[in-house]
């Protein structure tokens, strides 16, 4: 298969022409890339292995990682620094980590593949889509939302992820006491989920610095080339955690 082609999936079917895999309206920017030789040949042996499309089709944690473990699912994962280093970080945990950007999925392949990550899993796709049509309710440990597009405009709030059906998804999505971390360096941003994340009722807000001993995970995040130049610009970084009651 030359790099031009495009695998199919066992139905026949052109997985990177899934109109699913790139919605029209999404939390986020869809940013073309091509894959190097390297991430392609990857991506053709191992993403059978280690990732999937969305689809209809509800996961079974234990079939997809040969075990029991607590589940966290990172939306939007983008190049995968910190979905990778996390894992490697706290081996008994087990991530799923969601993006469209298939470039950025291929990187994370690439470090699963050199670190021998067997806990970290992928799923090609939005994430809301993904929350509501794979994961089962009450199944998650936690919730990682890392810098999400901020869609700055007023006329693409919209688009943000993180509104308030979002924050209902994924606290029905968490088993009780699961935590939803979120971080952003967009200030605006960070007001909006501020105060949309306290109007969820079935979440409540945690201290972001301690977790007050609530968070079944670790919060230690690396700071990743992103979020390194978000600092030189001196924009601050803001973190939230809820956790869903009891």
């Amino acid at each position: 298969m030359n790099q031009s082609e495009s695998p199919r999936s066992a139905d026949g079917s052109t997985p990177d022409h899934d109109p699913r895999l790139f919605p029209r309206v999404t939390a986020y920017r869809f940013r073309r890339g091509t894959l190097r030789p390297g991430q392609q040949r990857n991506w053709e042996e191992h993403w059978p292995t280690y990732g999937r499309n969305v689809a209809d089709e509800v996961i079974d944690p234990q079939a997809m990682f040969g075990r029991v473990a607590p589940l966290i699912v990172e939306i939007g994962s983008g190049t995968g620094t910190s979905t990778a280093a996390m894992a490697a970080e706290e081996p008994e945990v087990d991530v799923i980590a969601v993006e469209v950007y298939q470039p950025g999925l291929a990187q994370l392949l690439g470090m699963i593949l050199r670190e021998g990550l067997e806990n970290v899993r992928m799923i090609r796709g939005d994430g809301v889509d993904v929350l509501t049509n794979m994961i089962t309710p009450a199944s998650l440990t936690g919730v990682r939302v890392f810098f999400p597009d901020p869609w700055p405009k007023a006329r693409h709030h919209k688009r943000r992820l993180l509104q308030s059906g979002t924050f209902a998804l994924i606290s029905s999505r968490l088993r009780p006491g699961g935590v939803l971390h979120v971080a952003t360096d967009h200030a605006d941003y960070a007001d909006w989920i501020a105060e949309t994340g306290d109007a969820e009722p079935s979440l409540e807000r945690l201290d972001a610095t301690t977790g007050d001993g609530h968070v079944p995970f670790s919060l230690k995040r690396p700071v990743t080339k992103f979020e390194g130049k978000g600092l030189q610009e001196e924009r601050a970084i803001n973190e939230f955690l809820w956790r869903r009651r009891d």
